[in-house]
């Protein structure tokens, strides 16, 4: 009899579950979509009963595919996108959709909680760094203001990975990793002290719990019956998916990087003792109790690679079918480097790291005759690494990192073309770990092995990730990048006003 960790990966567009021996190795995977809503500009929302759906979905899909029987399941794990505010009543039901990770409907309220403690700088002061509308502090305050009736039926406030730990085992928590998107004491391990001053009450944040430790009795009768599981099945605190991705990246010790290139990106470091938000990069709880993370976020990543795939290239789509990244690949490969001079900002849905903006989007910029829609998309592909290497450029000045030989996973690693773009931007060498896709559920899984004392530490989990191929940047490549890149830079600061004159007052208004 087989002994395994069943792992969601509840991302932006869907559940990745996977089925993982004590080896680390994956004998089974299913995904189930869900929608997102956009019901006003700047508004994005999903229904917490999708999330749900599909966890009880992938887990009898994964029993029936890989033909092992519930009692060899030996716990079930979450990792979970990060900052979703939902409301939920005494009984445990849903008030109001998840408002996710992007939503930026709460600029207004953001400038005022700001304002209520002395200004932004003085907030910074206290708080560690400035809120945004999409930071959840200021988005449970718009919930507050806008939706009354809703905050006074409140109970609780769950994140994604609190809510499904709740569907589970009807014990409403939050891990600590997920509370230090809202606003985690990081050295006291405590919710932070600001939220009675700027009016959200404390007890509507759930008790915190430790990313390996054991939620309540494990699955419930009714989870069971609902997922083809056994009841009792012990669930795990989880993590956010920054924090998962770091233990499934293997990247685990003080000053290691790494970056995820998925729908979104990041570029994260370990460390015991960084602990300042700089330059729209978050200080946050690691998946370890013991280590922090610095967390620098852009916004859209493989979802503007998708968002060119569906504009420009219908057609090839259908001739291509799965076979259209290849292709994609060897177009970009065709337009020279810097796509003559053609420069494309990624701030589809504003940005986070490493300019802070809810106002901000993306912009084609130098664009002549010359230029086709295969050089938009070569410059699309270029726009992200530009980010990526000003995310790196200010860990390496604010921090200290040596960020040389990070390593990257997600499902943008895959497009080796894509990769060696990133290594001529940067100028760094970097590896793709085996199976990049799924590096984050398989790193929310070694995190249950750790609980089940199968894993005795988090840096042992290096040994269970293995490299597939190292990336090296091209000389010749690198004048004409270093030219752009601060080129990139220039379109920021340059456009920053425009674009807040541009979107700020219609999203504020859309928020009212």
């Amino acid at each position: 009899m087989g002994k395994y960790i069943l792992a969601h990966d509840i991302g932006t567009s869907s559940d990745k579950a996977v089925l993982v021996d004590y080896s680390g190795r994956i004998v089974a995977m299913s995904k189930y979509a869900y929608p997102t809503y956009y019901p006003e500009p700047a508004w994005v929302e999903q229904d917490p009963a999708d999330y749900w759906t599909a966890v009880c979905e992938t887990c009898k899909d994964l029993i029936a595919t890989s033909g092992i029987s519930p009692e060899e399941v030996k716990g079930m794990v979450f990792s979970t996108q990060a900052q979703g505010v939902i409301p939920v009543d005494r009984d445990g039901n849903v008030l109001y959709n998840n408002i996710t990770w992007v939503d930026g409907r709460a600029e207004k309220q953001a400038v005022r909680i700001m304002n209520r403690v002395g200004g932004r700088r003085l907030f910074t002061l206290f708080a560690g760094t400035p809120i945004m509308g999409k930071d959840c502090i200021a988005k449970i305050t718009w919930l507050k203001e806008e939706r009354p009736e809703i905050y006074a039926k409140t109970h609780l406030i769950l994140d994604v990975n609190g809510y499904l730990k709740y569907k589970c085992t009807g014990v409403m928590v939050t891990e600590l990793s997920g509370a230090s998107s809202y606003g985690l004491d990081l050295k006291k391990k405590e919710w932070m002290s600001v939220f009675p001053l700027v009016g959200i009450d404390m007890d509507r944040l759930p008790p915190l719990v430790a990313s390996t430790d054991q939620i309540g009795n494990g699955l419930t009768p009714e989870a069971a019956e609902q997922t083809g599981l056994l009841a009792g099945t012990p669930v795990f605190g989880g993590c956010d998916d920054v924090q998962a991705a770091v233990v499934g990246s293997g990247m685990c010790g003080d000053g290691d990087v790494h970056i995820y290139l998925g729908t979104s990106a990041w570029v994260c470091a370990s460390s015991r003792t960084a602990d300042k938000f700089k330059h729209g990069a978050a200080a946050i709880q690691s998946a370890d109790k013991s280590m922090n993370l610095i967390a620098g976020i852009t916004e859209s990543a493989g979802a503007n690679i998708d968002w060119i795939k569906h504009q420009f290239f219908k057609h090839e789509m259908e001739e291509y079918g799965d076979g259209i990244y290849d292709y994609m690949d060897s177009v970009v490969e065709s337009i020279p480097p810097g796509s003559d001079h053609l420069i494309c900002t990624p701030w589809m849905l504003g940005e986070r790291c490493p300019v802070s903006s809810t106002t901000t989007r993306a912009t084609l910029f130098n664009m002549t005759m010359v230029h086709t829609r295969e050089h938009i998309m070569r410059a699309v592909y270029e726009g992200i690494g530009y980010n990526l290497r000003w995310i790196l450029e200010n860990y390496q000045k604010d921090y200290g990192f040596d960020c040389n030989n990070f390593r990257i996973i997600g499902g943008g690693a895959l497009d080796k073309a894509w990769m060696q773009i990133i290594a001529d931007i940067t100028g760094k060498s970097f590896s793709v770990v085996n199976d990049p896709r799924n590096a984050g559920a398989v790193g929310a899984a070694m995190v249950a092995l750790i609980g089940l004392g199968e894993i005795k530490a988090f840096e042992d989990t290096k040994d269970f990730v293995k490299v597939s191929h190292t990336y090296t940047p091209n000389e010749e490549n690198i004048a004409i990048y270093n030219k752009l890149f601060r080129d990139y830079q220039n379109i920021y600061n340059s456009l920053e006003a425009a674009y807040r004159l541009a979107n700020g007052p219609r999203f504020e208004s859309a928020s009212d």
